[in-house]
């Protein structure tokens, strides 16, 4: 059967600020890009799992949120007229005799790219669910594995499952906000921010959050509503808790899925890069972000924007071997002013 193929210079695989970001260095180069991700909506795992908690670490920007952080990225990239083709996964891709590669997605669409880019963050990931029968039959409308509305849980009686950041994050969130907060973990260890760990113990220690220590192993419901989870100590006690909604955060599953079988060098489910290029074991093929991995890799979002930039250049280089790529500034190119659509100042 034949296909229509969508032909472009740059096809970036993940649409999390990373991704976003290397269409912005792309652009700059002149080099167009269509973007792809699993995703409902551009944004990765800051839209996904921490829309409105506060980042700290993004350089110029004291404080933003997720969806800050997201909006202000596509707010950046908008002179560059990227395509997004999301809410699909990536299924196949083939190297073709004229060196470009096929990629073919979940939602049959096809490409034909002189370039890819890897930014699918940890990959096609999934939340480490709490294995109950029949309590999926309640997901998204009181079981949440991740929160999107914060707002939907005011006044309800909350039980908050795990013992890393995500959960202690959120149980703070909620003080002041929840009729209750009941937090759940399976020892009393936390793998989570000392600050985070202090302050959940102090408000534990003024009641406004309950510290059970033990797992959820039942669940009662009444009129299709779930009303109560069967909690067991780590003494094999049980007792039944009220709730209105139920918080899972066991982390992340990652799942490279058909990425690991392009044949790219992976290490631990990562895919290894040089430093100079940020290429992957394939030419033509570059990853950046948290899907990476190289001698003293530091999964941060600003790491993420470095590797970004370097993968550009050597994908001009790669696309026009024949073309000097000279380094220009935003501040005082006419030309990089022209691309961006925005008027050259005048220094007196």
């Amino acid at each position: 059967m034949l296909h229509s193929h969508i032909q472009t210079d740059a096809l970036i695989i993940g649409a999390g600020p990373v991704g976003l970001f290397q269409i912005f260095e792309l652009g700059l180069l002149e080099i167009k890009a269509h973007v792809i991700d699993s995703l409902p909506e551009a944004g990765g795992q800051c839209i996904e799992l921490y829309p409105d908690k506060p980042i700290y670490d993004i350089p110029a920007i004291p404080v933003c949120t997720g969806r800050e952080l997201t909006n202000n990225l596509l707010k950046q990239i908008e002179p560059f007229g990227a395509q997004f083709h999301l809410g699909q996964e990536v299924t196949e891709l083939k190297v073709q005799a004229d060196g470009r590669f096929l990629v073919s997605t979940s939602k049959d669409e096809h490409f034909l790219s002189k370039t890819i880019f890897i930014a699918a963050g940890v990959g096609a990931f999934q939340p480490r669910t709490l294995n109950l029968e029949g309590l999926d039959a309640f997901l998204d409308r009181q079981v949440f594995y991740r929160v999107k509305d914060p707002g939907q849980f005011a006044n309800k009686n909350i039980v908050i499952c795990g013992g890393g950041d995500a959960a202690l994050d959120w149980a703070l969130h909620f003080v002041d906000k929840a009729a209750s907060i009941t937090l759940i973990h399976r020892r009393d260890d936390f793998k989570a921010a000392p600050k985070s760990i202090a302050k959940m113990r102090e408000l534990c220690t003024d009641k406004k959050i309950e510290l059970l220590i033990g797992q959820i192993t039942g669940y009662e419901t009444r009129e299709n509503q779930l009303t109560e989870i069967v909690f067991t100590s780590i003494d094999g006690k049980s007792e039944l808790i009220v709730l209105d909604d139920l918080l899972i955060f066991f982390g992340l599953s990652p799942k490279l899925g058909p990425i690991a079988d392009w044949g790219l060098e992976i290490d631990r489910k990562q895919i290894t890069v040089d430093t100079k290029k940020f290429e992957t074991s394939i030419s033509g093929i570059y990853a950046v972000g948290d899907i990476n991995v190289y001698p003293g890799k530091k999964k941060l979002i600003l790491s993420g924007f470095h590797e970004a930039a370097l993968a550009a250049f050597a994908a001009a280089e790669y696309l026009n071997p024949e073309k000097p790529i000279q380094l220009q500034y935003t501040t005082t190119s006419t030309k990089l002013h022209k691309v961006l659509g925005v008027k050259s100042p005048t220094f007196e």
